[in-house]
C-alpha cells in the first residue's frame, strides 16, 4: 500500500471512461473508496480470498462496499460463480466471461528444439506447467506415480519446489523430471510432445487453470480435479479428459494409466479439448465480450 499510488491512481482515472479492476487485490478497494471514484467501473473476480480467515471479518465490510459500487462484476467461469458465496451475494451484478488465449501469440516450435527435448525427456509424458505452490497438488501427483512407469514432466519453479524435489529423490521417482523455468518455445515444444496435461490442484485457490486452456489449444487430453472452479469448466469429465476427486492419488493414477494405455481414447479426448478451446476460449471472443460490458456500463 502506498500514498503515492493513491494520488497517481486519482490522476490516471481522470481520463478514463471505464475503470476495470482485477480481484482479489484489496488495495484496489481502498484506492477506489478513498479516491471517491464516480465513473463506471467493472471488476473481474478471479478468486475468493481463501487463506485470510482471521482478517476476513475486518476486511469484509470494505469488500462489500467496494463491490456494491461496481457497475458489473465478471466471473471467469460459470462453475466459480455457482460455488462462490461472495459472487452469489452479488448475483444480480454478475456476468461470466471465460479467460481466452490467442494461438497466434504462441511461437511455432522448431524441429531442433523438439528433438532436443525429446532426447532429454522422451515423449508421451504427462505434463504439468505452473508455479509450484502448495495448492497445486503436486505432492498428490508424486504419490500417484509411485511404483509406476508413468512418465511425468514438471515445468515451473515456486515455493514448494525444493520439498517436491526432495520427495521425488527419496521415493526414487526416476519417471519424473523437473525442468524448472523454460522459454515459451520450449514450453510449446513440450506441449507437442506430451501425452496429456495433468493439473492436480486440490484447493479453491486454483480458480481457473490457464495451463489447461493451453493444453486444450494444442489438442491434449486434460486431467484435473473437481474443486468447484473454472478447471471443471475448461475440462469436461469423460469428454475432454478426466476430472477426479481432489487429493485422491489412486483415482489420479487410474485415469493416467487409462490415457497412457489407450491411444484411441487419448486422441479422441485431445481432439474434443481442441474443439472446446476454439468454441469457448479464444482471446478474440473474450475481448468482444468485455467490449460489450464496457459499452453496456457506459450506456447506463
Amino acid at each position: 500500500m502506498s500514498v503515492s499510488a493513491l494520488t497517481s491512481f486519482r490522476r490516471h482515472s481522470e481520463w478514463a471512461d471505464v475503470l476495470h479492476y482485477h480481484y482479489p487485490w484489496p488495495f484496489a478497494d481502498l484506492m477506489h473508496m478513498v479516491g471517491r471514484i464516480k465513473k463506471p467501473a467493472i471488476l473481474t473476480y478471479h478468486s475468493d480470498i481463501v487463506r485470510q480467515r482471521v482478517l476476513m471479518p475486518f476486511y469484509r465490510p470494505l469488500m462489500h462496499a467496494f463491490m456494491n459500487r461496481m457497475s458489473e462484476i465478471v466471473a471467469t467461469s460459470q462453475n466459480y460463480y455457482a460455488t462462490s458465496d461472495v459472487l452469489q451475494h452479488f448475483a444480480d451484478m454478475v456476468s461470466v466471461i471465460p479467460i481466452g488465449l490467442d494461438p497466434a501469440t504462441y511461437p511455432s516450435p522448431d524441429t531442433q528444439t523438439i528433438d532436443r527435448l525429446r532426447e532429454q525427456v522422451g515423449d508421451n509424458f504427462f505434463l504439468f506447467i505452473g508455479v509450484l505452490r502448495y495448492y497445486k497438488g503436486l505432492h498428490i501427483l508424486l504419490e500417484a506415480v509411485r511404483h509406476t512407469d508413468l512418465p511425468v514432466v514438471i515445468v515451473g519453479t515456486g515455493p514448494v519446489e525444493r520439498e517436491l524435489r526432495a520427495r521425488a529423490s527419496n521415493d526414487s521417482l526416476d519417471n519424473l523430471r523437473f525442468l524448472g523455468q523454460l522459454t515459451d518455445i520450449e514450453k510449446v515444444s513440450l506441449l507437442h510432445l506430451a501425452r496429456a496435461v495433468v493439473f492436480p490442484s486440490f484447493l479453491r485457490s486454483e480458480a481457473y487453470g490457464v495451463a489447461l486452456v493451453e493444453g486444450a489449444m494444442y489438442g491434449k487430453p486434460l486431467i484435473s480435479t473437481e474443486i468447484g472452479t473454472g478447471t471443471s469448466y475448461i475440462n469436461i469429465d469423460g469428454e475432454t479428459g478426466f476430472v477426479v476427486p481432489p487429493g485422491d492419488s489412486k483415482s489420479l493414477r487410474q485415469v493416467m494409466l487409462k490415457l497412457f494405455n489407450d491411444d484411441t481414447l487419448a486422441g479422441s479426448m485431445g481432439e474434443a479439448a481442441r474443439k472446446r478451446f476454439y468454441a469457448y476460449f479464444l482471446a478474440d471472443s473474450m475481448g468482444a465480450q468485455y467490449m460489450d460490458v464496457y459499452e453496456r456500463v457506459l450506456s447506463q
